[in-house]
């Protein structure tokens, strides 16, 4: 089975920095797509970077956001640069096997249990 376990979820203020990370067990990082969601209340999952051998993002952080992955320590992070107020929400880390393509919820079979980050205007 795979395990995921999110981290560095805070409260900060508007134009501030925070690094999301999250530990991969039960399988290794170099068999698995991995990727970042989030979620508002009252809003659907949504879709915010997912990394193979490269990375791609949601039009919504505006290149805000970097994505990475260290296989040796089974571990991706999610480097968060100049937060806004819309940046708040619960952020997810999920996996799926192999290299796929995907940037919907329900393609993903493994998902952390979430980091509440917040800011503040």
């Amino acid at each position: 089975q795979v395990q995921l376990v999110e981290s560095g979820g805070g409260l900060v203020q508007a134009g501030d920095s925070l690094t999301l990370s999250c530990a991969a067990s039960g399988r290794a990082l170099s068999s698995l797509t991995m990727a970042w969601f989030r979620q508002a209340p009252g809003k659907e999952r949504e879709f915010v970077a997912r990394i193979i051998w490269d990375a791609l993002y949601a039009d919504s952080i505006k290149g805000r956001f970097t994505i990475s992955r260290d296989n040796a320590k089974n571990m991706v992070s999610l480097r968060m640069n100049s937060l806004k107020p819309e940046d708040t929400a619960v952020y997810y880390c999920a996996a799926v096997g192999g290299t796929k393509y995907f940037t919907k919820s329900q393609n993903y079979a493994y998902w952390g249990q979430g980091t509440q980050v917040t800011v503040s205007s």
